[in-house]
């Protein structure tokens, strides 16, 4: 019996035989790379069945292709977060219908797709708490990141980092975690009124609030 998931779901298995493709290649790579990593977890989850499901490697490549072709209209972040909600709530491998019904709870949030998320959180204008976020998660991923480490480090760096908060808070969020609200910050006023200490001390952070660091 096979020890584990090794038969990747490549675009030579799991694309069209003749070249054609219904996606641009980097979003069919990173979906083909989402489907080999979904059925990585269901092997170690789903330990027996899973290899009672797929015999052989065959089977398995067979099922990749129909993953792929039958979930292809969902975002790679979505449906790996409807696999890991999948493994919580269920004690057997879920069918193509019932990701597809996890999909659309999960999109029901409206959480937007990590890439597309990192790259707001990098280019979201300061101060930050005074940007108009598409989803508040965006902004909490960042602030737990760190903005200064967003600004001077490369994607290459920045950008797993950023996937590893983002995603741990969209799966918080599925499972019901409410997150506070983003209170705009109010900005410095010019004044020639002398500043107690904590005012100082207040005022610096908000300073440092609004240049992002």
């Amino acid at each position: 019996m096979r020890k584990g998931s090794r038969t990747g779901a490549g675009q030579a298995e799991a694309g069209r035989s003749d070249g054609e493709q219904t996606t641009p290649e980097g979003d069919a790579n990173d979906l083909i790379d989402t489907i080999n990593q979904i059925f990585s977890l269901f092997s170690i989850n789903y330990h027996n069945q899973y290899f009672n499901a797929f015999k052989d490697e065959n089977t398995e490549v067979q099922a990749k292709k129909f993953w792929l072709e039958s979930l292809k209209t969902f975002a790679g972040n979505t449906l790996l977060l409807a696999a890991q909600k999948s493994i919580r709530e269920s004690s057997y491998l879920p069918t193509i219908h019932q990701m597809i019904r996890y999909c659309r709870h999960i999109e029901g949030n409206c959480f937007p797709d990590c890439h597309a998320a990192y790259r707001e959180a990098c280019n979201a204008t300061s101060p930050k708490r005074n940007y108009r976020w598409s989803h508040p998660v965006v902004y909490f991923a960042g602030r737990n990141c760190n903005w200064h480490f967003l600004a001077s480090n490369s994607e290459a760096t920045a950008y797993p980092v950023f996937k590893g908060h983002y995603e741990a808070l969209c799966e918080q969020l599925v499972q019901g975690l409410e997150l506070p609200a983003i209170e705009p910050l109010a900005l410095p006023e010019n004044s020639e009124v002398f500043l107690t200490k904590e005012e100082n001390i207040e005022r610096l952070a908000t300073l440092r609030e609004c240049t992002g660091i």
